[in-house]
């Protein structure tokens, strides 16, 4: 059985220097390794990429669901992988619950890799 990582806050986007800075402490190497395991996974990528082409900004996890081919509650779940690692937000609103990217959060995820990425 795999080991488990520890649970963090992981609510606000990574902050600490960049991947190339130098050698990083364990903390700063969680708060990194745990977003990118969330990224890890091709179905969670897809559902990232279509957040970010979404015109309105926002999808609901049912048009999700049918535009990628998954069912609802297999999107639920990456979802929540997702929301959990700060790279989504999600809002109920009635029967419905729209999530939209966290931008910030991706763009420091990114700058930790490579600072020069989102310049």
């Amino acid at each position: 059985m795999p080991k488990s990582l520890p649970m963090i806050d992981m609510s606000a986007p990574v902050c600490c220097a960049p991947v190339a800075a130098g050698p990083m402490s364990d903390d700063d190497a969680l708060h990194v390794a745990l977003r990118l395991k969330a990224l890890a996974d091709p179905a969670r990528v897809k559902i990232m990429s279509y957040l970010f082409s979404s015109a309105a900004g926002e999808e609901n996890s049912s048009d999700l669901a049918t535009a990628l081919g998954l069912t609802e509650s297999t999107v639920s779940h990456h979802l929540s992988q997702l929301r959990r690692a700060g790279l989504v937000s999600s809002e109920r609103r009635g029967m419905n619950v729209f999530h939209r990217p966290h931008r910030d959060a991706v763009v420091a995820l990114c700058a930790v890799l490579d600072p020069t990425c989102c310049t």
